[in-house]
């Protein structure tokens, strides 16, 4: 369930908290006042599509933050865990960031998060219906995906996806097999080739650099042996020598520092120095004691540097990059060894094909139980709106032959206005009004079949009203018996049914949500009734609409606490 929803500098609000309430809330106010620039808003926490222009116009960034109840919910729990991202045990905070730049950012539980995780957590929950619904169902992969989100497959319609995409992809691959399998033949001769010479020259990882060096320390040997004794002779050896010329100055400074202090420093300094350069002896003598002049080592090593530097020019690669040249040339000479087996291409292709049809039978018995029930319960929902006799079938048309990512059939709505009507494409013989309340019919039935605990109407009863309205409501409240519902509308009929009902109006160039109570709450029906001129009969028409609400056995409006907007 929602609990709060933080918004700072989204569109025209500057700064709102709001805090939730369990059953149906009714969001109202003038045209242009905000309403729906809160389930917008909401709609960026759970991942929706961001802009530029959803920052308001004096900032430099929109923020909004979601928390939501995560009691009786272990699927979700269990999602967060398998991501990594737990936070409280009974609470999730989902956050988005949108920079003026273009930038945007997603964080669940303060951990940050990719916008396909942001969007994966949300789908669990909230479900939101938006105002222009009714014209979805003109289109038929939405007509589908009510159909199959109804019948709870929507697992099933995405592995569908993949497997018929792994499917089209061997086949794609066998007919290249088949159309090229002269050219992929002369390549893998090549290849094989490739593979056999560089496999018998061996390089190894960093082996040119070694060999190089060697090379060198080898083919100037001499002159190493050489430079390394004159530089031992003049430090230590020879007449005259560095570390001598240190001792004597050492002794002579030593002899008289007593006298001052300050010879101090110039003795320590040459004593370091004396140590240092006697180390340096030690290591020149070791160096020069070690170099050998080695002519068969230094003809094997320029050997093995003719050989690599040729394959290197052969395979037009540096010789360093000869190991990792071999690496590749196994992994292609393995694709084209695979790719080449037209047996085992064709049992791929049959494997993923029967996966993929074992997908398409799944969703096509769980479509026909699904559409049989949805057209009832939705036909049902018709009559309480006023279209007595009216009647929807939900039926399965033949899909693209051979099955589609999709499954083997589509979706359609077909609608007939009375009993003895012929039910025809909805497209072709609803009316505004009709289309609105079949979507509406819809959107209740599906929402009482949604798992998630939260469902958002925004202004899905435009078209209606009257009577029709009333029993919207009454729907709506019904549906937050058992799950929390949020609904933007224009009318009273349908705001007095709800438990709780939020004034949303225009202050200082921003939006202003308040919580109403009772006689708040009266002043706001009545405005709804009888537009800017209130009068004491819309008041009392007000009033009783509220009270026949209260007689039929419904809670009468909850007051808010904690409300907080700016």
């Amino acid at each position: 369930m929602l609990r709060h929803l933080s918004i700072r500098d989204f569109a025209i609000v500057e700064s709102a908290d709001l805090e939730f309430l369990p059953g149906f809330t009714a969001l109202t106010g003038e045209t242009g006042a905000g309403k729906s620039i809160l389930v917008d808003a909401l709609a960026l926490a759970l991942g929706g599509r961001a802009d530029t222009l959803q920052v308001r116009d004096t900032a430099e960034r929109a923020e909004v933050g979601a928390e939501f109840s995560l009691e009786d919910d272990p699927e979700l729990q269990h999602w967060l865990e398998e991501q990594a991202l737990e936070g409280d045990p009974e609470r999730l905070l989902l956050r988005r960031v949108v920079e003026r730049g273009g930038r945007t950012r997603a964080f669940v539980n303060g951990h940050p998060v990719t916008l396909a995780q942001l969007r994966q957590a949300g789908e669990q929950l909230v479900d939101i219906h938006g105002q222009h619904a009714h014209q979805s169902l003109l289109r038929p992969d939405a007509r589908r995906e009510v159909l199959d989100a109804y019948a709870g497959l929507a697992d099933v319609a995405l592995q569908s996806a993949r497997a018929h995409r792994e499917w089209q992809s061997i086949e794609r691959d066998r007919a290249q097999f088949e159309a090229h399998s002269s050219a992929r033949m002369r390549e893998q001769e090549q290849v094989c080739e490739q593979v056999a010479e560089l496999t018998r020259l061996a390089p190894a990882q960093g082996e040119w650099d070694r060999v190089a060096a060697e090379h060198s320390r080898l083919a100037n040997a001499l002159a190493l042996r050489e430079g390394a004794g004159a530089a031992l002779a003049a430090l230590a050896e020879n007449e005259g020598a560095a570390l001598a010329g240190i001792s004597t100055a050492l002794s002579r400074l030593r002899s008289i520092s007593p006298y001052d202090a300050g010879l101090s420093e110039p003795v320590a300094l040459l004593e370091s120095g004396q140590a240092q350069l006697e180390e340096a002896a030690r290591a020149l003598r070791r160096y020069a004691d070690g170099v050998e002049l080695d002519p068969q080592r230094l003809t094997a090593v320029e050997a093995r540097m003719e050989a690599l530097h040729s394959a290197a020019r052969r395979f037009r690669v540096e010789p360093e990059a000869l190991g990792e040249l071999l690496e590749r040339s196994r992994a292609r000479l393995q694709e084209l060894e695979q790719a080449g087996d037209p047996g085992a291409l064709a049992q791929r292709q049959a494997q993923a094909l029967a996966r993929y049809r074992e997908c398409a039978q799944q969703l096509t018995r769980g479509r026909r139980k699904a559409a049989a029930r949805l057209s009832r319960e939705a036909s049902t929902g018709l009559a309480e709106l006023a279209l007595k006799g009216a009647r929807l079938e939900v039926s399965l048309v033949p899909g693209t032959p051979g099955g589609s990512p999709h499954g083997d059939e589509g979706v359609e709505f077909l609608f007939a206005s009375s009993a003895a009507a012929q039910a025809l494409p909805l497209a072709r013989v609803a009316s505004g009004g009709e289309l609105s309340r079949v979507s509406l019919a819809i959107q209740v039935v599906t929402g009482r079949a949604a798992r998630v605990p939260t469902l958002v109407f925004d202004e899905v009863d435009a078209g209606i009203g009257g009577a029709v309205a009333e029993v919207v409501g009454r729907r709506l409240h019904g549906l937050g018996a058992a799950r929390q519902v949020l609904c933007v509308t224009h009318l009273a009929q349908v705001a007095a049914q709800a438990d709780n009902q939020w004034r949303v109006s225009r202050a200082g160039g921003g939006s202003r949500v308040q919580v109403l109570r009772d006689t708040e709450r009266v002043e706001e029906i009545a405005r709804m009734l009888g537009g800017v001129q209130i009068t004491e009969t819309t008041r009392r028409h007000a009033t009783e609409m509220l009270r026949l609400r209260a007689e039929h056995g419904r809670t009468a409006a909850r007051p808010s606490t904690g409300l907080r907007s700016r």
